[in-house]
């Protein structure tokens, strides 16, 4: 193999390895994503069905449901939101503590 050939396999190499990470990332987000679903439809349905003698939903529990969802989606952006302020604090914090160091 010629040296041009060897650069090029490690690149093909390199390139493999990140969308096998980024497979992994992606991954990752989608078993939350329907762990985050799945938790939210339980949740609201024992909430928010009590009605089960008719095949259709009442206003009641129609209502009920869509609070449901969008108190669990606020929260769940709240707390995402800390998280990433926590992070940044966390970063900011080993920075200095790296400066003091160093």
């Amino acid at each position: 193999m010629t040296s041009e050939a060897i650069d090029a396999a490690k690149i093909e190499a390199e390139q493999i390895k990140s969308l096998i990470s980024s497979a992994d990332v992606w991954k990752y987000r989608f078993r939350d994503f329907l762990f985050s679903y799945n938790k939210l439809s339980e949740l609201c349905f024992v909430d928010c069905v009590w009605d089960f003698t008719s095949r259709t939903i009442r206003d009641q529990e129609n209502s009920c449901a869509v609070n449901c969802a969008e108190k669990f989606l606020k929260a769940n952006q709240r707390i995402s939101q800390r998280f990433q302020e926590f992070q940044v604090l966390s970063n900011e914090n080993a920075l200095a503590m790296a400066k003091k160091v160093g």
